[in-house]
C-alpha cells in the first residue's frame, strides 16, 4: 500500500492536471490549509479506510474505479457515457469532501494483548455542518466552483441505494444522470472490494 505522502502526491497530480475550472485552485488551497484535515482524515469511523489518510486514499480508489468503469466499450457505445477528464476527476476526488473536518479522535478503554486495560484511540463523528452527505459535498464544492447539473447529481447521489434517501429519488436520479449511477458503482467497488 502507498504511504500517506504518495497518496497525497497522486491526488494532487490528478487534481491539478484535470480540474481547471475557475475556483478549483482556491478549493485545493483550502484542502491543503491548516483549516482542513482532508489528507489526514479517515474515510469512515470503522468500515472502509478507517485510518489516517483513508479519505484521500478512498477518493483515489473511487477515481480509478470510475475511470475503469467509464472505459468499458458498453458504457461509451451503448449508454453514451462520455465524460471529460475534468468531470471524472472532480466527481471522484471530491465526492466525499463532506468528510473533511468531520471525524475526530476519541479514546476508550480496551484490554491489550496481555489483558491489561489501556486507553486506545478511535474515530468518532463530530459533524459541525449537519447538511447530509452527498448534498454537503455539493454545497462545499459549490462554494468554490460551479458544477454542472450532472456533476452535482452524481456527487449528491453517490451513495446510491445504500444511502438514506427516498429510493424513488435515487432511481430517478440514476435514470436522468447516468454519471450518478457510475459514481455510485465506483464508490461501492472501492469501499467493498478495495478497502473492505
Amino acid at each position: 500500500m502507498k504511504n500517506a505522502n504518495e497518496i497525497k502526491e497522486e491526488f494532487l497530480e490528478i487534481y491539478r492536471t484535470n480540474i481547471k475550472r475557475e475556483g478549483a485552485d482556491k478549493l485545493l488551497a483550502y484542502m491543503l490549509s491548516e483549516h482542513s484535515d482532508f489528507f489526514t482524515a479517515p474515510a469512515s469511523t470503522r468500515y472502509h479506510s478507517a485510518f489516517e489518510g483513508g479519505l484521500a486514499l478512498h477518493s483515489l480508489n473511487v477515481y480509478h474505479c470510475l475511470k475503469d468503469y467509464l472505459e468499458r466499450p458498453r458504457t461509451k457505445e451503448v449508454y453514451n457515457m462520455n465524460y471529460s477528464d475534468e468531470t471524472i476527476a472532480l466527481c471522484a476526488l471530491l465526492h466525499d469532501i463532506c468528510k473533511m473536518n468531520f471525524y475526530k479522535v476519541d479514546y476508550r478503554n480496551a484490554k491489550n494483548d496481555m489483558g491489561v486495560w489501556e486507553k486506545v484511540p478511535y474515530y468518532t463523528i463530530d459533524d459541525r455542518l449537519p447538511y447530509g452527505h452527498g448534498e454537503k459535498s455539493v454545497y462545499i464544492i459549490s462554494g468554490y466552483m460551479r458544477l454542472t447539473r450532472e456533476e452535482a447529481f452524481a456527487i449528491r447521489y453517490h451513495m446510491g441505494f445504500s444511502g438514506i434517501e427516498d429510493k424513488n429519488s435515487i432511481g430517478k436520479a440514476f435514470e436522468m444522470f447516468p454519471l450518478a449511477f457510475a459514481l455510485s458503482v465506483a464508490d461501492m467497488e472501492a469501499s467493498y472490494y478495495l478497502e473492505g
